[in-house]
Parts: C-alpha cells; structure tokens; sequence
C-alpha cells in the first residue's frame, strides 16, 4: 500500500527527481524473460546453475562462534592449493573481503595506502575504514605510483605502505602491469594487494588470473565466488599469518554469519570445473573476440581486452536509452552511469560468457547497427 514519505525523509524524493533528470536514476531491473540472452552477467563461465549438495542452507553464526563447517575448511584449502597460497579466507561477498582486509591491515595512522583511481568501491570503503593515510594515483600510472613511494615521509612516520590495484578493471577491461608493481613493491619494501575478482577462472593459466600469467606473487590476493564461479562469496589467500590475522581482526568477516556452507559446496564444485574444463575459457574469450570485432565492423571503439567489453556512449540518457532498446529487443544488457564510472563516460558494459552462442552474438550486433544513428 502506497504511503506518504515521513517528514523526516521528504528531501528524498527531490533528490531522486534530481538524479532523474540527470538520468542517473538507478531502478529495479525487469526480470529475465524467456529467450532473453544475458549480456551484462558476470558469470563468465556459465556455472550459475542449479545445484544441490546436500550442505546446509545457512552457516547458523559467525564461524568464530558456532559457523565453522567442513565446507568452508575444503573449498578454503582448493582455493590455496590452486592458486600456489598456504591458506585462504572465505567472506560473504566481495565487497566484505576488500573493506575488512584493507580495515584490518592499515589500522595504523603511520601507514600509507597507495590506490589505484579506479579501484572498486569495495576498495574505496575498505580505505575509508582503515585509519592509514590514503593516496590515490592515476589509473596505472607507474611513473606517478613510483613518485608517491619515493616521497619522503612526515617525520616520526615510519608506517608500512600497501599497493593496492585490481589485476582486470570491470568497468574499463584493461589491467596493470603486475610485474612492474612488483619490482616496484619490492624496491621501496612496500605490500602488493591485488584484486583477481575479474580475472580468476577466465585468465591466466588455468584460470588462475593475471599474477599467475605474469608469474609474481602479491603478498594479498582477492577473489570472488560471484563472478566466473557463478555462485557467491568471496576470498582472501595468502600465507597463514594473514589468514589468521583476518580471522581476528577483519571486521566484516569476526562479525558476519559465516558464508552458507552450501554456497562453500557449490564453490568447490565449480572450482572442480574450471580445473577440468579449461573449455569454458576458451569459448568466453572466442566469444569476447566475436564482439569486439563486431563492434568495431560497426565503427565502435570497445575499450580494453577480454571478457568485459566496454561500450562508451558518454551521455547517461543516451546510455539509459540504448540499453532499454537493446532490452526490449530480448537482449539483458545494463547502462553504467556515475559514479559507477567518471561523468561523461556512461556506457554499455557488455559481457561474454561460455553460455552465450554465436548466433546470439550476431543478433546482438544486429540490433545494436539498427539502433545507430
């Protein structure tokens, strides 16, 4: 039943009316439709399907208290095991696992945070929350990265530094050169934070990310369970002392309800499937191919590589407008607006998946030529 807005809460609605007429309006997408192909998902893999594990549905507390299970334990020692780490954490999303990691190890006003510009907001959070002093660098920028770690410090501090950067931006599909962040780390004694969310089960060998293709280590490693795993959840891996730091100090992890053991089961599933199949990432990235080249047949400019295909339109209406169209043709696609992304660079972020056929490609492209000017 329709009900007046509370007093308290009036201002609201013009701020909406404002967003609005700016075209910035976020609202419930429609369901998914019968015949609808999905070009806007995350699960680059196609193993967002049902499954039944026989674990139960919840986790029933915090694992410090009464929510640790046998399945949490076995998808936590497959993730480290896969990605050459002593140990990972397991979180309830990834946007947990980045703002109690970064929380819980820059709790000191002496240390110094060195972030990427175009970090994920979970990343952006988690530096709010830390009580280290933050700087952004520009976008992959090493020369301003390597001035920031060679600047003097306030006298008296003597702080640790993190670098923090994600290894495939989702919103610009283009990626530092981990390498280099490195060499960079290591010559001034600084931490490597690296966040795998995008690239984990589709790039790198075996699917293993972007440290694993540039053969380097980060001393802290993210992924995600909502993306390429085609589940939920999230974790950290690294060595043993970080894990059990984390388990004693990430906030968002000591005072969550453990992740459900049976999202933990469906986990170790899919992990199983992305080592065995290694299929499903070569049909995502030939789908990617597809669209990029049938985009650009078209006179577009897709931005980066890979599985995330950057369509920049620039005008948050016109984005609004396509993708509605696009919708409406049987096609699920989503317009990307500020602050999301930086204002004047509204897009269509569009997504390639192993579930996705050829066929649709084409009558992706299709659509997208008629709805040119």
């Amino acid at each position: 039943m329709k009900q007046s807005v509370p007093r308290g809460l009036a201002h609201l609605e013009g701020e909406l009316e404002s967003l609005a007429a700016s075209g910035l309006l976020r609202q419930r997408p429609p369901t998914a439709r019968v015949g609808t192909v999905s070009f806007c998902s995350n699960d680059y893999l196609g193993l967002a399907v049902p499954r039944s594990h026989g674990a139960p549905s919840g986790a029933g507390a915090s694992r410090l208290v009464a929510g640790e299970h046998e399945e949490h334990r076995e998808l936590e020692r497959g993730l480290a095991s896969w990605l050459g780490a002593e140990s990972a954490l397991l979180f309830s999303s990834g946007y947990a696992a980045n703002v109690g990691l970064i929380q819980a190890l820059a709790w000191s006003p002496d240390d110094l945070i060195l972030s990427d510009a175009l970090n994920h907001a979970s990343i952006v959070d988690g530096c709010r929350l830390a009580r280290a002093e933050t700087r952004v660098f520009p976008h992959l920028d090493l020369d301003a990265l390597r001035a920031e770690l060679a600047r003097p410090r306030p006298m008296g501090r003597r702080g640790r530094t993190w670098v923090i950067t994600e290894s495939y931006f989702s919103m610009d599909a283009d990626s530092p050169d981990l390498s280099a962040l490195r060499s960079l780390c290591d010559e001034h004694e600084a931490a490597l934070v690296v966040d795998e969310a995008h690239a984990l089960g589709v790039l790198g060998p075996e699917g293993r990310g972007l440290l694993a293709e540039a053969d380097v280590a980060a001393d802290v490693t993210v992924g995600t369970l909502g993306k390429s795993f085609g589940g939920m959840g999230a974790f950290v891996a690294g060595c043993d002392a970080l894990t059990s730091w984390l388990w004693n100090r990430a906030r968002s992890f000591v005072f969550s309800t453990g992740l459900s053991p049976e999202a933990a089961a469906a986990g170790l599933a899919a992990l199983g499937e992305i080592r065995s199949q290694p299929a499903l990432r070569v049909a995502t990235l030939a789908r990617s191919e597809q669209l990029r080249a049938g985009l650009r047949r078209l006179g577009l400019t897709p931005f980066g590589y890979g599985h995330v295909i950057p369509w920049v339109i620039g005008d948050s209406r016109e984005a609004v407008r396509l993708a509605g169209a696009l919708r409406e043709a049987g096609f699920a696609v989503q317009a990307i607006r500020p602050p999301s992304v930086p204002p004047g660079t509204a897009r269509i972020r569009l997504t390639a998946s192993a579930r996705q056929r050829p066929g649709d490609i084409d009558a992706l492209l299709s659509a997208i030529e008629r709805l040119l000017p």
